[in-house]
């Protein structure tokens, strides 16, 4: 490969890789959700997200927030209550997350009507 289609390459990589890094994994873009659905209190995204532990969603919370996602507020109450908002940032990702949706629908229709000759066709 030459220097010019290398440094375009990794001109067109690394912006990619870096937002991967921010939304990756299996519970990120599903906390964003339950958050802008209205869920604010901990036990309430939990409650919305199955499977995923208190103690994960709490990593996780703490990475949103290290990205400016998600905000955190602490009421000085008895008990003390602990609020979870998306910052306006947040709405930046509204173009991502919708199309990741689009095409997820698009691509579960397409493997769940393919026959399994279908895939062997293809993939030769």
């Amino acid at each position: 490969m030459d220097k010019t289609n290398y440094v375009r390459c990794l001109k067109a990589l690394i912006p990619i890789r870096d937002a991967i890094d921010v939304i990756n994994g299996k519970w990120k873009l599903q906390i964003i959700i339950a958050l802008s659905a209205g869920n604010t209190r901990f036990k309430d995204i939990e409650r919305q997200i199955p499977k995923i532990t208190a103690r994960m969603l709490s990593k996780e919370l703490k990475e949103l927030e290290a990205h400016h996602l998600v905000k955190r507020t602490v009421y000085d109450s008895l008990p003390v209550t602990v609020e979870y908002t998306l910052t306006s940032y947040a709405d930046s990702l509204d173009n991502v997350i919708d199309a990741l949706h689009d095409w997820g629908l698009q691509h579960r229709k397409r493997m769940m009507s393919e026959t399994p000759q279908e895939v062997l066709v293809e993939a030769q």
